[in-house]
């Protein structure tokens, strides 16, 4: 078993709204006082959402300057990164990102390397009659990854299936996947974005075969990863414990866990899993080295 640090993820809000779970952060101010929180807890990286992603990019990227300048204040060394704005191109889209790390807000950003149709099931047990797919062409990835590169962030990818990993390894292979890259597998539990009771149709479950899946296909690439449960709580599965095993690092939060209880709470809860299986919690230095993020 590998005595590495482990890195903490906190995924803060997502598109979890108040109606759903009041314990989740919405404005600056309450995502700033979350991310300290959750930091003090021993989560290193945390990222958050917008409340409004349709928002321009100058004001998208404020709304998250107001939070990061907080967290940076008191918490220096934190590495904080944004989700994607919305807008007809990856150049609208990925604005608010260039500016934030201009800034010197952020340390990360998103550059998720495929497209899967998200969601759950409907009412009657059937996919849904809808026309949304979360999509990311080859081109939007190869921007994202480039603009990575140039800002000298580390691209923080998520892999909803399989072939998001292959994009991820052929950059690697190639000897251009970007500095302080973390890749984080996403296992579903739920019908993230369907609703509550609905049955996920992305993905793989949270079991001991999916996780060694992924960790068979990037083999002994030294690719910093992490593994995520979306529609239901990381750690009350068992991949949690086989992702320590493994060598790999958390994240947790109310993105990902809608109905889960204080961000605070699932932090500390993955710290003391993190004692338990014998890996000490990263320091933020040793988070930024561990990933390998370039310097500031």
């Amino acid at each position: 078993m590998s005595d590495r640090p482990v890195v903490i993820e906190a995924a803060l809000n997502g598109v979890t709204r108040k109606d759903r779970n009041p314990n989740v952060p919405v404005t600056p101010e309450e995502l700033a006082a979350d991310a300290i929180r959750c930091i003090d807890a021993g989560a290193t990286v945390v990222h958050t959402h917008s409340h409004d992603m349709s928002a321009p990019p100058e004001q998208n990227a404020e709304v998250y300057a107001q939070a990061y300048r907080a967290v940076l204040t008191e918490r220096p060394d934190a590495i904080l990164y944004p989700t994607s704005g919305l807008g007809p191109t990856i150049a609208d889209r990925y604005a608010h990102i260039v500016m934030l790390a201009e800034a010197g807000l952020i340390r990360a950003g998103f550059a998720d390397t495929g497209s899967v149709n998200l969601g759950g099931t409907a009412a009657d047990g059937l996919p849904p009659d809808s026309e949304y797919v979360y999509t990311n062409s080859f081109h939007d990835i190869r921007y994202k990854l480039e603009t990575c590169a140039r800002l000298r962030i580390g691209p923080s990818i998520a892999c909803f299936e399989p072939g998001f990993l292959r994009v991820v390894l052929a950059y690697f292979d190639a000897g251009t996947l970007p500095a302080g890259t973390l890749v984080k597998f996403y296992l579903s539990a739920g019908g993230y974005l369907g609703g509550p009771g609905a049955a996920p149709l992305w993905g793989a479950p949270p079991t001991r075969e999916a996780l060694e899946l992924y960790v068979s296909m990037i083999g002994d690439r030294a690719i910093p990863w992490a593994v995520a449960v979306l529609g239901g709580s990381l750690l009350d599965t068992p991949v949690a414990a086989l992702a320590l095993e493994r060598g790999g690092n958390l994240r947790v939060g109310l993105e990902d866990d809608q109905d889960g209880g204080p961000n605070v709470d699932a932090v500390r809860r993955a710290a003391k899993l993190c004692a338990d299986v014998g890996r000490p919690v990263a320091t933020p230095a040793e988070a930024a080295q561990i990933l390998g993020l370039p310097s500031r």
